[in-house]
């Protein structure tokens, strides 16, 4: 794939951001400024969600110009061992932090004791509480997230069965606000005839989350679909699926990379499911803080940040923004995005 055509298609999934930019056009000169620091803190490493958020981190940093992005996170999806990462970063002076939170409000102490010492700090994909960061940057709007896993499930089922949600963890604030919405979508008349039977928390973990989809499977003899609002877990969920010989029986569907979902809708365990583009978000979050630490944005309610190639990003209550509707997958379009993300 051309590099022309990559750029092309990634505007699908910006809904329009790059409408009117000639290619290349913003690449040929960078912002030149004071040169400075960004720690992007994932939930874990070796997630490739996160790895594809990275990648947009590093555009942004280029495009930002004298600055260095320090790609890190935790081993393990604790608030605990977020806490040490930034405890951490706080000794190494950087700039900035744009993180995506393990736990809402555990982290709020560390987060304070950062902007104590001059660090601009920002949560993305899974928030910070509101008095432990200068604003969060939502993938997508919560209520069209929690809407479109439910409308993927009803459509696959016809709007009848048995259905489960495997989540991440029971702290992330994505996660919960994600099934709020989910729940408030399942409570019109169209869904009167499928019921919501469980939710359990694979803490995106991949052996955790298959095993916790072997638990469903096994209390729910009738079940007929699980939601996994997760990168993680979505791919687990399937994978159990395809093992246990239930492609066809069983559905699943949520939020996932199309290149670790590709085998799961060719092979029929998933019709649908959906994500933002994750390069864009890691772009997105890394130009936001850069534009703070630089004195360029405020990210308080009510004024909008430039995001570069993303356009300008408008702030609202709690200082919370959104980047883009979520963009669904299936079998027409799956092996294209699988090439990309």
């Amino acid at each position: 794939m051309t590099k022309t055509t990559r750029r092309q298609t990634l505007q699908i999934l910006t809904a329009g951001a790059f409408a009117g930019i000639a290619p290349g056009l913003l690449s040929t000169t960078a912002l030149a400024a004071t040169p400075i620091r960004i720690a992007m803190v994932v939930k874990a490493l070796g997630i490739g969600f996160f790895d594809a958020c990275r990648d947009g981190g590093l555009e942004a940093a280029k495009e930002l110009g004298d600055c260095e992005l320090i790609y890190t996170g935790p081993t393990k999806t604790t608030a605990e061992e977020q806490i040490a990462v930034i405890d951490s970063l706080i000794a190494q002076k950087v700039d900035g932090i744009a993180i995506s939170a393990n736990d809402t409000n555990a982290l709020v102490p560390v987060c304070k004791k950062a902007m104590e010492r001059g660090i601009k700090v920002i949560s993305f994909d899974s928030g910070v509480a509101p008095e432990g960061r200068i604003m969060h940057l939502n993938p997508s709007n919560n209520a069209l997230i929690g809407t479109k896993c439910v409308q993927m499930m009803a459509k696959t089922l016809n709007n009848e069965g048995d259905v489960a949600i495997l989540s991440a963890t029971a702290q992330a604030t994505n996660q919960n606000i994600w099934i709020e919405e989910m729940k408030k979508e399942w409570a019109k008349p169209d869904y009167a005839k499928m019921t919501l039977v469980s939710t359990v928390y694979g803490d995106d973990v991949a052996d955790k989350s298959y095993r916790e989809t072997e638990g469903l499977l096994k209390a729910f003899p009738n079940l007929k679909g699980i939601i996994a609002p997760t990168s993680v877990g979505i791919v687990a969920a399937a994978k159990a699926i395809a093992d246990k010989g239930l492609v066809g029986k069983v559905f699943v569907t949520g939020l996932g990379l199309p290149s670790e979902m590709k085998g799961a809708v060719l092979a029929g365990a998933t019709d649908t499911f959906a994500i933002w583009n994750p390069i864009d978000l890691g772009y997105s979050a890394t130009m936001i803080v850069g534009r703070i630490i630089r004195g360029e944005a405020t990210g308080l309610a009510g004024t909008t940040v430039n995001a570069g190639r993303m356009g300008d990003i408008a702030v609202g209550d709690k200082n919370e923004a959104a980047m883009a509707d979520p963009f669904t997958f299936d079998k027409s379009n799956i092996e294209q995005f699988a090439k990309i993300f």
